[in-house]
């Protein structure tokens, strides 16, 4: 990571990525965040950034913050789409909204990443398939 977090403490770059460690290790899945500036339509961007994961896209899902647009956008992978509702996708992103309106960027993330691992619940172990 470089030494320029922008607008976030070190705490509060830890704090991120800390729910996004813990959000994948409870749900199996491959949690992660984009916060910045977006190039073009975000869900456009948000969906390049989302494959730029590799492998890993598949049972990923992309956090994609863009403060500076006032907008938020979620992707997931096809196996990660099975296990996150649309619905609670929109769930997780008007709690984060409602954060990000009242001043708390790093608080609505760390809630939304909780909210979508809780969503997705526990991986199944291979056997129990």
């Amino acid at each position: 990571m470089p030494a320029d977090n922008g607008p976030f403490t070190d705490g509060q770059v830890r704090e991120i990525s800390r729910a996004c460690s813990t959000a994948s290790a409870e749900s199996g899945l491959h949690f992660s965040v984009y916060i910045g500036a977006v190039e073009g339509d975000i869900r456009e961007h948000a969906e390049r950034l989302h494959a730029a994961l590799g492998p890993g896209a598949t049972d990923g899902a992309l956090v994609l913050v863009a403060p500076g647009d006032r907008q938020l956008e979620i992707v997931t992978g096809k196996q990660s789409a099975r296990r996150l509702s649309d619905r609670a996708c929109a769930l997780a992103a008007l709690s984060m909204t409602t954060a990000f309106a009242g001043g708390d960027l790093v608080g609505g993330i760390v809630t939304g990443l909780r909210m979508l691992s809780e969503a997705a619940g526990h991986e199944l172990p291979a056997a129990a398939h």
